[in-house]
């Protein structure tokens, strides 16, 4: 690989990591997986729910323009500043990429799940941590929104995190840029409900095809040195999803802790129930404390 173009890219990385942890995210309006977002509403509606070889076809056929969309966006970006001092170069990209993954808003979310179930009481721990999992939450206990969450934290870390920069790293904005749009499409159109059942198959098989790496590596990572490979496997099996499974396995061994999800799964069923310090050991692993911690507040 050219010389410049990886200094370019590297310089991009560490501009994003540094709006990612200043700002955050960009607004709202121009914020690219918003757009895609939109895009999947509108598109969605004109696919059918079946039968199922038509569903497929035409969610198959829709997926593919905006992952299309997706990737030619990043190119054209790519080579708007193909020939631009490194530095602009770098900046753009790194403008370009900011958006594509969400590190600092992941750690915030999680920690406030923590603050508002210690500060607050259950009740406000399911609502925090029902705007970032998708199941039932109305009957869980303390230390079951504590998992949810801690849960939430390894499979999110590897699909808004490592995921994009990995494929930023393997293929450049094109790449990460496509996969964003991947992984929205799932979150949209990847339920096995009776309306995606079938429409859902592409978006759901893409986003499980280019997660495959970037889980494990998120699994080995979160896991460290003292979690055998085979325990990490066996846990991670427990999981329906292909991927989802290794970054919570991951935690729920390395922490001693155990993580279900209630009639679906559970892992490391031999730990104990997760607490507070739990929550703020797996924040330092996923790359550290956000900014408010997650202790309860002096002035309350």
């Amino acid at each position: 690989m050219d010389r410049r173009l990886v200094a370019a890219r590297a310089g991009a990385l560490a501009l994003a990591l540094a709006l990612d942890h200043a700002l955050r995210e960009p607004p709202l309006p121009v914020h690219p997986v918003r757009l895609a977002g939109r895009y999947l509403a509108a598109a969605g509606r004109r696919v059918p729910a079946r039968p199922r070889d038509r569903a497929v076809v035409a969610g198959a056929l829709a997926w593919t323009a905006g992952a299309a969309t997706a990737f030619l966006t990043g190119r054209l970006v790519e080579r708007t500043v193909r020939d631009a001092p490194p530095w602009r170069r770098a900046a753009v990209l790194g403008a370009a990429l900011w958006p594509l993954f969400a590190h600092r808003l992941l750690l915030d979310e999680v920690a406030a799940v923590e603050r508002a179930l210690t500060d607050d009481g259950v009740e406000a721990g399911r609502a925090a941590v029902a705007r970032i999992v998708s199941r039932d939450v109305s009957e869980l206990a303390p230390e079951q929104v504590r998992a949810a969450a801690i849960e939430s934290l390894g499979e999110n870390l590897s699909d808004s995190v490592v995921a994009p920069l990995l494929w930023f790293a393997v293929g450049g904005l094109p790449a990460a840029a496509l996969y964003r749009f991947a992984n929205t499409a799932d979150a949209v159109w990847g339920y096995r409900t009776e309306r995606w059942r079938h429409a859902g198959t592409v978006a759901a098989r893409a986003d499980d095809l280019l997660n495959l790496l970037p889980a494990r590596v998120t699994g080995l990572a979160l896991a460290g040195r003292t979690v055998r490979l085979t325990d990490l496997r066996r846990e991670a099996a427990r999981a329906p999803s292909p991927n989802a499974g290794w970054p919570m396995a991951a935690l729920a061994l390395r922490l001693g802790i155990r993580l279900e999800k209630p009639g679906v799964y559970v892992l490391a069923a031999g730990g104990r129930a997760p607490t507070a310090g739990d929550t703020a050991a797996a924040l330092r692993r996923a790359g550290g404390m956000p900014r408010n911690g997650t202790r309860r507040r002096r002035y309350r």
